[in-house]
């Protein structure tokens, strides 16, 4: 395959110019129709009355956004942000580390998020089983529910097909665990015997 053969769109020294806003008009029947505002349906919507009855012009900053996270594609924290959940533990951890090295439209940074809330939904598991009330996988994920109230034979289900694995992906992490702990106490007992 020569050099000629390839798109310049995948090369790093394009070979041609991309068209004029004039060459493209001709060739695109209605391109940049919204370059003039003047064209814009919408264009006397966008002019502000100058009395708004705001009475600011930006508005008061919320106390303690010093060391909230935000991303990096923005100069500071919103003005009103949430404080209900703050951020805690290795799940806090792994999310600030996706919103201080990685911006929005890199996967990184989503993997990273979803991986937090992952790290924190099983910190909330095993801090359950310190209670009186640990949670239930069974029923609180819907398990018995298919099995009880006829989820197996609804018709036209759109996930038929892995509806077969959703009680191994529900109940799989969980045996593990059990399984791990049986071993953990297992080797804890033989150690105390020998």
């Amino acid at each position: 395959m020569t050099e000629q053969d390839i798109p310049s769109a995948y090369l790093r020294d394009k070979r041609t110019p991309p068209p004029s806003r004039e060459e493209l008009r001709a060739r695109i029947p209605g391109w940049g129709a919204d370059l003039d505002p003047a064209d814009r349906p919408s264009s006397p919507k966008l002019q502000y009355p100058a009395d708004s009855g705001a009475h600011w012009d930006f508005p008061d900053r919320q106390p303690g956004s010093a060391g909230r996270e935000h991303s990096i594609e923005h100069a500071f924290v919103t003005p009103v942000f949430g404080t209900a959940q703050p951020l805690h533990g290795l799940s806090g951890a792994i999310r600030r580390l996706a919103y201080a090295r990685f911006s929005e439209g890199r996967l990184a940074h989503w993997v990273l998020l979803v991986l937090g809330d992952r790290v924190d939904a099983w910190g909330s598991h095993l801090r359950s089983f310190g209670t009186l009330h640990p949670d239930d996988p069974i029923t609180e994920t819907g398990v018995r529910a298919e099995l009880t109230a006829g989820g197996t034979a609804r018709r036209g289900r759109s996930d038929r097909r892995h509806q077969v694995l959703d009680p191994v992906l529900v109940a799989g992490p969980w045996v593990a665990a059990g399984a791990g702990m049986v071993l953990g106490a297992r080797r804890v007992a033989r150690a105390l015997r020998g």
